[in-house]
């Protein structure tokens, strides 16, 4: 199990995470069969999964990503952003075609909990890349138009800070050399699950 905490700790219990997995998995099913995600009725659930909180749903089949939707912003209970980022995970990724229903039995689904987002004040890139804590920080990059973001277990496969900057400011848009004075980085953590 890979943990982060900081930034407004919070944890779940193994009961509550076997839960959000059944809500993530039968909002996939929906999906196969109804074209839609499970409809959720947020008061049916404990005060805890009605909170606000922006989640990411990442989607494997045998380790190879197969999908992976979230929200950086809280703006819906914990239980019904779960519901509705694992159906757009399993048919709504535009890298991937929607899940078909002989990949169920292969499928492994992760929960991100976010963090709200931080800014990280810097005043060059050396001096940002002093201030990344790798393993535990999720990045937003935002430079005009360009938007991007690093989940924390992205540390798992890229774990040099420079290079991590370096593959986001890509997936932004931008070339990975680029700097500018009005870069702007946010950095959350994340509970996985």
């Amino acid at each position: 199990m890979w943990l982060v905490m900081g930034l407004g700790d919070f944890m779940y219990t193994d009961e509550e995470r076997k839960t959000l997995h059944q809500v993530a998995r039968e909002s996939i099913i929906c999906g196969l069969k109804l074209g839609k995600p499970l409809d959720i009725s947020p008061l049916e659930f404990s005060e805890k999964f009605r909170d606000k909180r922006a989640t990411f749903i990442t989607l494997k089949i045998h380790d190879v990503l197969r999908g992976c939707i979230g929200m950086l912003e809280a703006r819906r209970s914990l239980i019904e952003d779960i519901s509705e980022n694992a159906f757009a995970a399993a048919f709504r990724d535009p890298r991937f075609d929607p899940l078909h229903p002989d990949e169920l039995k292969d499928l492994e689904i992760s929960i991100s909990i976010l963090t709200p987002a931080k800014n990280i004040e810097f005043s060059s890139e050396e001096d940002l890349l002093q201030k990344i804590r790798p393993g535990i920080d999720g990045l937003i990059l935002e430079e005009g138009m360009h938007r991007g973001t690093f989940l924390p277990s992205v540390w798992e496969e890229v774990s040099d800070p420079r290079e991590f900057l370096r593959h986001l400011k890509r997936k932004a848009g931008l070339p990975m050399d680029y700097w500018s004075d009005t870069l702007a980085i946010k950095r959350y953590t994340a509970e996985k699950i």
